[in-house]
């Protein structure tokens, strides 16, 4: 996050209810990347960044194909307004490079995630 937007400060692990995970955003190296989609009774766990306002265009130009939303997370016992992204530009294969799947690992690792929610990243299907 830092070689991208070097203002970036990790505010902690944050829960997105009603959310749930998919890996059906058509990347453009032909594999799947990591999307949310409204889903009642699920949430989706990140880590949540503290951005310079002026570094929004510039991560919003890397993420291409995705739309920035802005959602309420939960980080410990507060609730924080933040902006996430989504995609409509999908794919039928929901399988991810094993690089892009250990680097989703890697992250909920580094942030100290739920156990569960590492069990289901490490259950998604790579090729």
């Amino acid at each position: 996050m830092l070689r991208r937007v070097p203002s970036a400060r990790a505010l902690g692990p944050a829960r997105l209810e009603g959310f749930g995970l998919r890996l059906d955003k058509s990347g453009s190296d032909g594999s799947a990347k990591a999307n949310i989609r409204r889903e009642v009774g699920t949430r989706v766990w990140g880590a949540v960044y503290e951005l310079a306002t002026a570094e929004w265009p510039g991560l919003d130009a890397y993420e291409g194909g995705y739309a920035r939303v802005e959602v309420a997370v939960a980080v410990g016992p507060e609730r924080l307004v933040a902006h996430t992204y989504v995609s409509d530009v999908l794919t039928p294969d929901p399988t991810a490079f094993a690089w892009y799947k250990q680097l989703m690992l890697d992250g909920a690792r580094h942030h100290a995630l739920p156990e569960e929610w590492i069990a289901l990243l490490e259950a998604l299907p790579t090729r």
